[in-house]
C-alpha cells in the first residue's frame, strides 16, 4: 500500500512490519520481567516473603535485553536522539555488569543499598523513559504520560534519599502496572503508526548527506 507523506509517497514493507513486531515484543518482554521482579520485591517487603533476591538478577537481565531490542527497532525521526537513547542503554548495561559482578550481595540489593549506583545504572532507565516520552508525545497515551515523570521521580528520589519507603513501593507498583498496560496496548495497536512517515526519514537522511558532502 502507498502512503502520502510530508515529503512524498512511501510504502510500508514486510520488513518494516516485522521491525514493529520486534519492537513491541521487546517492550512486552521487558514489561513482563519487570512486573514479575516488582511483584517479588513488593511481596517480600509487605508480606514477609523469603524469596531469594538472586532470582531478580536474571529477570533484570531479561528486562534490559527487552529494552535494548526495542531501542534498536524503534522509529524516531531525530537520529541523534535515537543514538543517544541507545548510548544511555549501553552505559546502563556496562554499569549493571560492573555492579553485578563486583559485589557479593544480590544485584538488586546492591543497587538499593548504594543509591549512588543509580548514576550509572540509571542511564538505562533514562533510555526507557525516552521510549515512554516518545509514545506519550506521538500517541497521547495516558499511561506513558504518567510513566515519563514517575520513573525519574522514583530513581532520583531514592538517589537523594527523600522518598519514604512506602512511597517508593507505591511508585514501583504503579510503574510495573502501567508498563504492562502500555505493552499490552501496543500489542493490539495498528502497525503503520509505529512506522511513521518514512518520507521524513528519507528527507532527514538526504539532508545529512548534503551536510556531509
Amino acid at each position: 500500500m502507498v502512503y502520502q507523506g510530508q515529503f512524498g509517497e512511501f510504502t510500508i514493507t514486510e520488513g518494516d512490519r516485522k521491525g514493529v513486531v520486534v519492537y513491541r515484543a521487546g517492550l512486552m518482554v521487558a514489561a513482563i520481567s519487570f512486573a514479575i521482579g516488582s511483584t517479588i520485591v513488593l511481596y517480600n517487603n509487605n508480606f514477609g516473603g523469603t524469596i531469594d533476591y538472586h532470582l531478580l538478577t536474571p529477570l533484570y537481565t531479561i528486562f534490559m535485553l527487552g529494552i535494548g531490542v526495542s531501542l534498536f527497532t524503534i522509529h524516531i525521526y531525530m537520529a541523534a536522539l535515537h543514538r543517544a537513547l541507545q548510548a544511555f542503554w549501553l552505559i546502563g548495561c556496562i554499569s549493571s555488569f560492573i555492579f553485578g559482578h563486583f559485589d557479593t550481595q544480590p544485584f538488586v540489593v546492591t543497587i538499593y543499598t548504594h543509591p549512588l549506583s543509580i548514576l550509572g545504572v540509571g542511564f538505562s532507565f533514562a533510555a526507557l523513559t525516552g521510549i515512554y516520552f516518545k509514545e506519550a508525545f506521538c500517541f497521547n497515551r495516558f499511561e506513558t504520560k504518567i510513566l515519563t515523570p514517575i520513573v525519574p521521580l522514583l530513581l532520583l528520589g531514592h538517589l537523594a534519599g527523600v522518598l519514604p519507603t512506602q512511597w517508593e513501593q507505591i511508585f514501583l507498583g504503579i510503574w510495573a502496572l502501567l508498563f504492562m498496560v502500555f505493552a499490552m496496548r501496543k500489542a493490539v495497536q495498528a502497525i503503520p503508526p509505529d512506522i511513521g512517515d518514512k518520507s521524513v526519514f528519507e528527507y532527514l537522511k538526504s539532508q545529512r548527506l548534503v551536510k556531509a558532502s
